[in-house]
């Protein structure tokens, strides 16, 4: 036995290991709580049903499942990326969770890191799900997966920045009531439930910008319609992702 078997080997677990475990926490604290859940899984849930079953808007030609299993994807990306995490990490701030892991030897870049995988885990988990429930309902998608995914990992970025930006600037009560008014807005002017050709013709210009609406078309272009891949609606979300994160970076407050 050589004589260093039992001395102590301080110092920090290695970065990959160190991101794996906050990624798991992150996970956790997110589906265990009420909130987080009801807005991931219940409304998106209960409004793709709702919709699909009652015919309470008119979603244009064939079946309606097959116009709103697209929106509600992107609700649910929504729901988790930009609402949950502007609220959960809100408020992590504002007890000082954020402060006291900023001293850990984990890296703040990390720590985001770590944020938006458990993001990730959580949207893959959301997907499965609704795409199960619309199969059930009579959903025929089509269109190629890698648009998909693509489209997905665009709008996930997008809103990670904005609700990061938020959570990082505002006080926790404004990030909680400004998240949801921001979640019922664009539910209703997004596209998401309700065409976008519904909205005068003024409005359309705006709302078509918007990440929401255009993660909601991007996905209704590919599975609906079968289309290749649509730039335009990829373009936008590449630009609300970049300037969401450039600013989330740049603005983001610790304590």
């Amino acid at each position: 036995m050589s004589a260093g078997t039992y001395t102590p080997r301080p110092g920090a677990a290695p970065l990959p290991r160190m991101i794996a475990a906050q990624t798991a926490l992150e996970t956790r604290m997110l589906l265990r709580n009420g909130e987080q859940l009801l807005l991931t899984v219940i409304i998106p849930t209960l409004l793709l049903v709702l919709f699909s079953a009652v015919d309470i808007v008119d979603t244009g030609s064939g079946a309606s499942v097959d116009f709103l299993a697209p929106g509600i994807l992107a609700l649910a990306v929504m729901s988790t990326a930009f609402t949950g995490q502007a609220i959960a990490t809100g408020f992590e701030r504002r007890y000082g969770v954020l402060k006291r892991l900023a001293a850990s030897p984990l890296p703040r870049w990390a720590l985001m890191t770590a944020k938006t995988l458990s993001v990730l885990v959580t949207e893959v988990l959301q997907i499965v799900l609704l795409t199960a429930i619309a199969l059930a309902l009579g959903w025929s998608p089509e269109g190629n997966p890698l648009s998909v995914l693509l489209l997905l990992v665009l709008g996930t970025a997008a809103f990670s920045g904005l609700g990061l930006l938020m959570a990082g600037t505002l006080k926790a009560e404004a990030t909680l009531a400004a998240a949801n008014l921001v979640f019922l807005l664009l539910l209703v002017g997004g596209g998401v439930i309700v065409p976008l050709d519904k909205f005068p013709d003024a409005a359309q210009s705006v709302l078509g910008l918007l990440p929401v609406s255009a993660l909601s078309e991007g996905l209704r272009d590919v599975l609906q319609h079968g289309a290749s891949m649509p730039w335009a609606e990829s373009g936008i979300l590449a630009v609300w992702a970049v300037l969401g994160l450039g600013a989330a970076a740049k603005f983001f407050r610790w304590e």
